[in-house]
């Protein structure tokens, strides 16, 4: 296999840096949390700065949780502000590599395969990363901290766990310093892919540590893990056989679209309802736009925090593929009665519209009892209020449940990911 250089690029504490830069401000040496003051205390920050990070302070945290002792200041959340941000230093990257060259695994961190440009620029993988960093903290004001491996997974352990260590905020590792520095790392949930799970499952073998993966007998991993147990043996031995061409080629075989969200407080079972009936709603609206229809849906509502019992879960199917409100709000509500258990507040809810196909790709032979000629009028008005919200806001136009108390639509729909746009 041909050896590739990779970055990880991830831009610090990217919500709080940002509104630093928009006060003015120095991350490094302000104290400043990203969060909704109209919240809670129990509200989680977004962001915290490097400064209030070397206070104690963890990323994450509650607004309860930063010590009194300490004066900070708190930057109302502005997703569409940082995603401008995010977009004017992608073009920053675009400067140096081509975007099939860019992998963005979220908001403030990509990958980029720099092998074919280090003998252009007659660099090394370390100064071209340096350049491209101090390019973003020149025009835009962020600093960035990144990761270089020989494999993507190198390059993205690099950034984790070696780059904060390092005067230079640059990490780098390949497979022999990878296996020298950080074998006996602990804890082995600094690594990517080994979640608090899959860490428990392994201290119940004895195992705390990469070297421990790699010298344990492979079919007692496999016996555990099953086919997992291939991606946790590379990774303890620094091997990642995925490129950034895998990726870029990679089409999944099925698709789905989904929505989430987790309430401000418990709802009765009745309010519960109400909120499926709008994500429903939406999601319909978003197949309509994307021209597809769902084979299957299904449903997700965990209960409230203070029960200790499993979430409910179903799925449904409508005769046909389908997007029409008409058909899958009156589903998800009958889904929603058979799972749910009235007596138990309801806190989070998630629904999937599954096996998504191609409208075209739908044939459904007509009979005399069909009604296609409604099903059509009533998709063409599905359509007409997508463009009208394209053109005039989300909520130019929005049904009757919308204005219930209980309710949700139509804040959401002034947020980007749960959170104010700032607009």
């Amino acid at each position: 296999m041909e050896n590739r250089m990779y970055l990880c690029i991830d831009l610090k504490s990217f919500y709080a840096s940002v509104e630093c830069v928009e006060r003015g401000l120095d991350p490094m040496t302000t104290n400043l949390v990203v969060a909704d003051p109209e919240r809670s205390e129990k509200t989680i920050c977004l962001a915290v700065t490097p400064a209030l990070k070397r206070h104690g302070v963890k990323n994450r945290c509650r607004i309860f949780e930063i010590p009194k002792s300490i004066d900070y200041i708190i930057a109302e959340p502005r997703m569409q502000k940082y995603i401008d941000y995010a977009a004017e230093i992608y073009a920053v990257y675009l400067s140096f590599v081509s975007k099939e060259d860019i992998y963005v695994y979220s908001i403030d961190e990509v990958f980029v395969d720099v092998t074919d440009y280090l003998r252009m620029y007659n660099t090394t993988a370390k100064q071209l990363a340096q350049k491209m960093m101090n390019e973003v903290l020149e025009k835009v004001g962020v600093r960035a901290t990144c990761g270089i491996g020989t494999n993507l997974y190198l390059a993205k352990v690099a950034l984790d766990i070696t780059a904060k260590h390092a005067s230079d905020f640059i990490g780098v590792l390949d497979e022999e310093t990878y296996i020298k520095s950080l074998w006996r790392h602990k804890p082995l949930t600094d690594f990517w892919r080994i979640g608090e799970g899959t860490a428990r499952r392994l201290s119940q073998m004895g195992i705390y540590t990469m070297e421990g993966i790699a010298k344990c007998n492979e079919d007692l991993l496999y016996n555990k893990f099953g086919i997992d147990a291939e991606l946790i043996i590379d990774h303890a031995w620094g091997r990642e056989s995925v490129t950034m061409k895998d990726i870029k080629a990679y089409k999944p075989k099925t698709t789905c679209l989904t929505s989430g969200q987790v309430l401000m407080r418990d709802y009765e079972f009745s309010e519960g309802e109400l909120i499926v009936k709008e994500m429903m709603d939406l999601l319909c609206l978003e197949m309509v736009d994307k021209r597809v229809v769902t084979k299957s849906v299904t449903l997700n509502v965990g209960y409230s925090n203070v029960l200790t019992v499993d979430s409910a879960r179903g799925s449904i199917a409508p005769d046909t593929p389908t997007n029409s409100d008409s058909v899958l709000i009156p589903l998800i509500v009958q889904l929603y009665r058979k799972i749910v258990n009235p007596a138990y507040p309801v806190r989070r809810m998630n629904i999937s519209c599954n096996n998504l196909i191609e409208e075209e790709q739908v044939f459904q032979q007509l009979s005399l009892f069909d009604e296609d000629e409604n099903s059509q009028k009533h998709n063409k008005i599905q359509k007409a209020l997508v463009n009208i919200k394209k053109q005039f806001g989300k909520n130019a136009v929005f049904k009757g449940m919308d204005l219930e108390k209980s309710a949700t639509t139509l804040e959401r729909n002034r947020q980007i990911g749960g959170h104010k746009s700032g607009e």
